[in-house]
């Protein structure tokens, strides 16, 4: 990585699983230097064109019903179950439970039970704490078996869901649980002989829906601040990623979180989905995915209880390369800033701005990384690039790049499928990208990197912000007076300089404009699973006001 930002934070949570990394310039490098994935690339032509027989991880699936109320149950129609496919043979792994209207009303009513007479939100904060912590250890023990899920599912990386997002995962579990006994109140001063004080408490119901593309970090950011707050939880995953969730839910019981207080709903976003945001005794949503499925939950949730709702959503995310750059570091890191989990990134750097002086040279080089990306079945170790996550991902994929053609923009490399197997696409990059092209406006949301040049900061500022998303964006310079200025006028909630995609517990992660709607991580997410309650008394000849 150009950036020392991001070896810092993989060596932080990776720490003694791999020794120590030298400066890794992709995540590529992270797995050769780990080498800990069950096959090997042998070169890349072995990677790239032979088809192989898929590894199989020495891990079997075990839990695939639904959990409600403490139990692993079937759907309440009757055994009726989905398949969820491996991407890389685009054949059945497992057949889950699929859950339905009624399963999320029966887990919605375990979920107010638990909130109105059950233990949770009556054991003292600290107690919480201590079972949020043993969740958290339990989740670093099962660390492989969650990553290799969440890889089977998805198509991700392994070394990346091994060495990264588990372990993230595991830290913020950790973050949260030493929240739990740090909320609270506040006593106020007001006019006249009256105590004033404020209770922050448990907003009660929560349901959370979650996307495919980071099953596990997603859980986490979901799962553990309400938790924290002391909520009970009912949990939608995405239909295409239902295994890891499945298995954290029986870490959890594991760890001593009572019965109803979590429960786990695989199923599909038009059924089991709306059924969530539109349920009369849920009190809150939360939601991670499209803007367009978002505007619907708002829409559900405003025309039933009037639940609160945050959303993090889509984004078309601006990358800055400035006059000054370095172009061998700035190819590097862009390459990162897009391709990073096949591209299935809402923030990832889809928007290319290249300074003019510098246009030419950074396309040769930029081509040159693409082809030299090696794709191939995600378990291997070096492989940096594994399949999209299901055939719908997919075809949208390529029907972006037959629009990206057709509306003129110039095919650099890639463009079309990968091998003959698996939904692989070639690591894809346009030139010459006009900002009214669909490649430009839309989320692709897959291995397509769209770039343009600018002339002066005032232009690129414009062109940034000219779109109806506002997640993150990527500034390259060493100037730190250009840093600060586009860091103020990008309207977008996350600005990463010289780095991109570094993520911590602590760190608020959100966006402007259609991106959505509140804040995740930190402590500001804490707001969004609190109710605040103001408490007034008169005071009888008080010694001080």
């Amino acid at each position: 990585m150009a950036s020392r930002g991001l070896s810092y934070a993989i060596s932080r949570i990776a720490g003694s699983s791999c020794m120590r990394f030298r400066s890794a310039s992709s995540l590529s490098d992270i797995s050769r230097q780990c080498g800990r994935s069950w096959g090997a690339i042998r070169s890349y032509a072995v990677a790239a064109e032979v088809d192989e027989e898929p590894i199989k991880p020495p891990f079997d699936i075990t839990y695939t019903k639904l959990l409600i109320n403490g139990e692993f149950v079937d759907s309440a129609s009757g055994r009726k179950t989905f398949p969820t496919v491996d991407p890389r043979t685009e054949e059945v792994i497992a057949n889950v439970a699929e859950g339905d209207v009624e399963d999320i009303d029966r887990a919605v009513k375990a979920a107010r039970k638990a909130f109105d007479e059950g233990p949770w939100p009556r054991m003292s904060s600290y107690e919480r704490s201590k079972i949020i912590h043993r969740f958290a250890d339990l989740i670093e023990k099962n660390n492989d078996e969650l990553a290799a899920l969440d890889t089977l599912d998805s198509g991700k990386i392994y070394d990346q869901a091994r060495l990264i997002e588990i372990p993230l995962v595991t830290r913020l579990f950790r973050y949260y649980g030493g929240w739990a006994d740090k909320i609270h109140g506040m006593t106020l001063p007001v006019d006249g002989p009256y105590q004033a004080y404020t209770l922050h408490e448990p907003i009660g119901v929560v349901g959370q829906i979650i996307p495919w593309n980071f099953p596990m970090v997603m859980f986490s950011w979901k799962v553990a601040p309400a938790l924290a707050c002391g909520n009970t939880i009912v949990l939608k995953t995405a239909e295409q990623t239902p295994l890891s969730s499945i298995l954290a839910g029986k870490l959890a019981l594991e760890a001593g979180l009572p019965p109803g207080v979590l429960n786990i709903v695989s199923g599909y976003g038009p059924t089991a989905g709306a059924a969530v945001s539109k349920h009369m005794d849920v009190d809150k949503v939360a939601f991670t995915g499209s803007t367009e499925v978002g505007k619907i939950i708002m829409q559900s949730a405003a025309q039933s209880n009037l639940k609160p709702v945050t959303l993090e959503l889509g984004g078309k995310s601006p990358f800055i390369i400035c006059e000054d750059a370095d172009v061998d570091q700035a190819v590097e890191l862009s390459h990162f800033a897009l391709f990073f989990n096949q591209g299935q990134c809402c923030c990832a750097g889809s928007r290319t701005f290249v300074h003019e002086s510098i246009y030419d040279e950074y396309l040769e080089k930029a081509k040159d990384r693409a082809l030299k990306r090696i794709v191939g079945d995600p378990f291997k170790s070096g492989v940096e690039q594994g399949p999209q996550v299901d055939e719908v991902q997919f075809n949208k994929v390529l029907g972006y790049i037959d629009a990206g053609q057709q509306e003129g923009a110039r095919l650099l490399t890639g463009g079309a499928r990968f091998g003959r197997k698996g939904y692989y696409i070639k690591p894809t990059i346009f030139a010459d990208v006009q900002d009214a092209m669909s490649i430009a406006k839309d989320e692709i949301f897959g291995p397509v990197q769209s770039v343009t040049k600018f002339r002066t900061l005032e232009e690129v500022v414009k062109r940034a912000n000219n779109t109806d998303y506002g997640l993150a964006a990527g500034v390259f310079t060493k100037s730190l007076d250009t840093a600060n200025t586009l860091s103020r006028a990008l309207r977008v909630g996350t600005v990463w300089i010289n780095c991109y995609d570094i993520f911590d517990a602590s760190v608020p992660f959100g966006g402007y404009k259609m991106s959505g709607v509140g804040r995740e991580k930190g402590e500001h997410v804490l707001k969004n699973y609190l109710q605040v309650k103001a408490v007034m008394t008169p005071l009888v000849n008080p010694a001080w006001l």
